[in-house]
């Protein structure tokens, strides 16, 4: 009996062949095809990685999975260019394009053109490349050489700084724990910028205010992974999803129970995360207004 994985192949190498789906389209995506055809998440990896080995797919950040240009071969690494940094990069953009779902020794792999094996040499794990992918992202985003001169601006440049990475990275909010702090070289520079923002605070208060800064911010972030893989799977943006949701969701407001949320519904508000981050910040900053003395330099 042929494997659920190859048949899934032959129908997509089939729409590529036929031209149903072009060049630079995307394919279903591994969510998408478990639905479809009713088969595990990994036999649906299994498959996408196949279309990758034999050069007819390949990923693009914040797209996911589309069909390569007729000729284009299959990334190969030598064991010379093979190495932890370009794992790790590899890694990066498995996740930014297809999340952290699709991430796997395997599948990391199969982008380099290498063996499984291989990657063990420099990486001893799945766990230990999750730390060091987080640690990474911490590198694209350099922290002002030179402070700006108050506690409330510094503490504003960092959190837009970590904001922007988890707009850059979606999964990033995932990978990260505020209960287990991680062994992140790179991401110690921002908690000691926090810290010296929050200058000579009782310890404690220290801490619980430097946590709360950074939480706020993951907390908004962790949506980002979930809505690009939606996106991925549905093709709609938030404000088209939104409009097909307006058959079930209007009814709801016939009876007049709800008069304040119907209020907001008839005023048509443009959500934005990055406004509510924004809107957020300051918030939580006002609130924290008399912890934030001069910091030490």
């Amino acid at each position: 009996m042929e494997h659920p994985y190859l048949r899934i192949v032959a129908e997509l190498r089939r729409r590529i062949a036929a031209g149903e789906l072009k060049p630079g389209a995307r394919v279903p995506s591994t969510r998408q095809l478990t639905q479809e055809w009713g088969v595990a998440m990994a036999t649906a990896t299994k498959a996408l990685t196949t279309l990758r080995q034999e050069g007819l797919v390949r990923a693009v950040q914040g797209v996911g999975t589309v069909v390569a240009e007729r000729g284009e071969a299959p990334r190969q690494a030598s064991e010379t260019e093979l190495n932890r940094e370009s794992i790790v990069r590899a890694a990066i953009e498995i996740a930014d394009a297809e999340g952290l779902a699709a991430l796997s020794m395997r599948r990391v792999a199969t982008e380099l053109g290498t063996a499984t094996m291989s990657l063990y040499r420099h990486v001893p794990g799945k766990d230990d490349l999750m730390l060091l992918m987080t640690d990474a992202v911490f590198l694209e985003e350099p922290l002002p050489a030179e402070p700006p001169p108050g506690a409330r601006e510094q503490l504003e440049t960092l959190c837009r700084l970590q904001w922007r990475m988890f707009r850059r990275h979606p999964w990033l909010a995932r990978s990260l724990s505020l209960t287990r702090p991680q062994p992140l070289p790179n991401g110690l520079a921002h908690t000691e910028w926090s810290l010296r923002a929050l200058g000579d605070l009782d310890p404690k208060e220290k801490l619980y205010a430097y946590l709360s800064l950074l939480n706020f911010v993951r907390g908004i972030a962790v949506n980002l992974e979930g809505e690009a893989e939606a996106e991925r799977d549905t093709g709609l943006t938030p404000d088209e999803w939104m409009q097909t949701q307006e058959p079930e969701l209007l009814p709801l407001l016939d009876g007049g129970d709800h008069p304040h949320f119907t209020e907001l519904v008839r005023h048509d508000i443009a959500f934005e995360l990055d406004e509510v981050f924004e809107f957020g910040l300051q918030r939580l900053l006002d609130g924290m207004a008399d912890l934030l003395v001069p910091p030490k330099r």
